[in-house]
């Protein structure tokens, strides 16, 4: 059996020689008589065969030339989805990225907003409270003052009636 990939060789003229030239001799006219030509099939001459083998090789090998075309496009077809679903995921990585990075963003101004009005709240909160220790310690000095100057009024008061 030939490799269906090899082009099929003609034997050269000298196979023929050596055979008697078969393709002639199928060629000579048989002398059969009418009735026994009718049941029996007549064979065909070897160029004719081999004319034939060689139309269907040729349209093996273009069959097998499209079936590799058609591989080719499936494969550029695939590469091209691929590259677009690579690009889409790409895109949406990107898109993600940029609203984790507004999030992280708008939570960290926020929470310095936090922390400022933590912080404005706490110094004001302290201020409060030194105003409330200075308003508790002039009341506490006023009325020691006030304690002292009845002391020492009563010390004179008995003083001066000795």
């Amino acid at each position: 059996m030939t490799n269906p990939k090899e082009p099929v060789k003609k034997e050269g003229p000298k196979a023929e020689e050596q055979t008697g030239s078969p393709s002639v001799k199928a060629q000579e006219p048989v002398a059969e008589s009418p009735a026994a030509t009718q049941g029996v099939r007549t064979i065909e001459p070897l160029a004719e065969v081999l004319g034939r083998a060689e139309l269907a090789y040729a349209a093996y090998m273009d069959a097998q030339k499209e079936v590799a075309r058609a591989y080719k496009t499936n494969e550029t077809q695939v590469e091209k989805a691929y590259k677009e679903a690579e690009a889409q995921t790409n895109r949406a990585y990107n898109q993600a990225l940029e609203r984790a990075l507004r999030s992280r963003e708008k939570a960290e101004q926020e929470a310095d907003e936090a922390y400022r009005d933590a912080k404005e709240q706490s110094k004001r909160a302290y201020e409060e409270s030194v105003k409330q220790a200075l308003k508790v310690q002039q009341e506490t000095l006023a009325q020691a003052w006030k304690v002292r100057e009845q002391t020492i009024e009563q010390a004179w008061k008995i003083f001066a009636k000795e």
